[in-house]
């Protein structure tokens, strides 16, 4: 009995001291890793330094916030030119770390693949709380990319027109049709991405959309002031996507609002790569389908929207088919209508799925 005793001490002390020296390896693992890191602006917070580093603030600012308490000031404000630790970034099995959006539900985990059976119901956040439960009513785009890419964003709002004392910015109208296009795409079971990002807008109601600078580029890149670089940026990020999801059927929406002088009153219309027949096609597709929508619930209005191709970056340079859409002229007070009022905004966004859902059947 005695002898059982010292062996049970015995084996219990040779577990402890192996935990412990497990324990220890792991620590001077982590401790040995090589953190990137970044010297503070004036004027920027943690958040939109993640984000200037490519990193989603609501994934990484506590991991952030651990790993340079001491140097952080009150509110976790930053110092100016001080050098902060940047967080590894985690990897996943997903394609990316992040698609539309993620669940509620899972914080760190990529949007669930789009080719699920109909009926699933999913949380998307970017959608907002009023939107963000999407169900899945179709497999009809199964298969299906598509990159959705709203007007400028960030330090440039784009045309801002005038309705008395507001002003209507161009990239606020833009991103809304681009946020309610996305939900009714993954309803039909597509695949999509949100290029240009705003995390806490999500979809608006109100006639007057307030207007802010924090939108980001996919995934959380911090949108530069320069036109040319934000035209790269954007394309980049497209791009990159493109290659991971070679084999697929992929398009690319490019979504604007135009600014023409206040007495012309202008239809949606489209442009195209001149290279591109695919990208010509699309674009016919989606014009074809607002005529027919036109002459189903307007029969006597009559609808002049055109096609044509236009040497613009992103379309002379993304890898997958584009088109690129003006909803109307943020000067004209009936433009106005067509985009300011909410029902309009989704009948928009419904009739473009509409047409990328032909799109996509002509082309099988």
């Amino acid at each position: 009995m005695k002898d059982l005793k010292v062996n049970n001490f015995v084996g219990q002390l040779y577990k402890t001291i192996v935990f412990l020296f497990l324990n220890f390896l792991l620590i001077v693992s982590v401790s040995a890793q090589d953190y990137k890191t970044i010297k503070a602006e004036k004027g920027e917070g943690v958040y939109s330094l993640l984000r200037r580093s490519g990193l989603a603030p609501e994934q990484y600012l506590k991991i952030f916030v651990e790993l340079n308490k001491s140097k952080l000031g009150t509110d976790n404000s930053l110092y100016v030119g001080e050098t902060y630790k940047l967080p590894l970034v985690e990897l996943s099995d997903e394609p990316l770390s992040s698609m539309l959006t993620e669940s509620p539900a899972k914080e760190n985990s990529a949007t669930p693949k789009a080719n699920v059976s109909s009926g699933k119901t999913t949380a998307y956040r970017i959608f907002g709380e009023k939107y963000k439960n999407v169900t899945q009513i179709d497999s009809e785009l199964s298969g299906v990319v598509y990159y959705l890419v709203s007007g400028h964003g960030g330090p440039d709002p784009g045309a801002v027109g005038k309705l008395g004392p507001n002003s209507l910015c161009e990239d606020e109208y833009a991103y809304d049709v681009t946020l309610r296009l996305a939900r009714v795409l993954i309803e039909h079971g597509a695949l999509v991405y949100m290029i240009t990002r705003d995390e806490n807008d999500g979809i608006r109601d109100m006639s007057i959309l307030k207007p802010d600078s924090d939108e980001t580029c996919y995934p959380s890149l911090k949108i530069p002031r320069s036109q040319v670089s934000r035209l790269k940026q954007r394309t980049n990020a497209v791009n990159k996507l493109y290659t991971t999801n070679k084999g697929k059927t992929q398009r690319m929406v490019i979504i604007h609002v135009d600014s023409r002088s206040k007495g012309e009153n202008i239809d949606v219309f489209f442009y195209h790569d001149k290279r591109s027949k695919t990208g010509k096609k699309l674009a016919i597709n989606l014009q074809q389908t607002f005529k027919e929508k036109y002459d189903l619930h307007q029969p006597n209005r009559g609808y002049h929207g055109t096609v044509s191709d236009r040497n613009l970056y992103v379309l002379k340079n993304s890898y997958p088919p584009a088109v690129f859409i003006e909803l109307g002229n943020i000067n004209h007070t009936r433009d106005q209508q067509r985009f300011m009022l909410e029902n309009n905004r989704q009948a928009l966004a419904n009739w473009l799925a509409a047409g990328l859902i032909t799109d996509f059947k002509n082309n099988k």
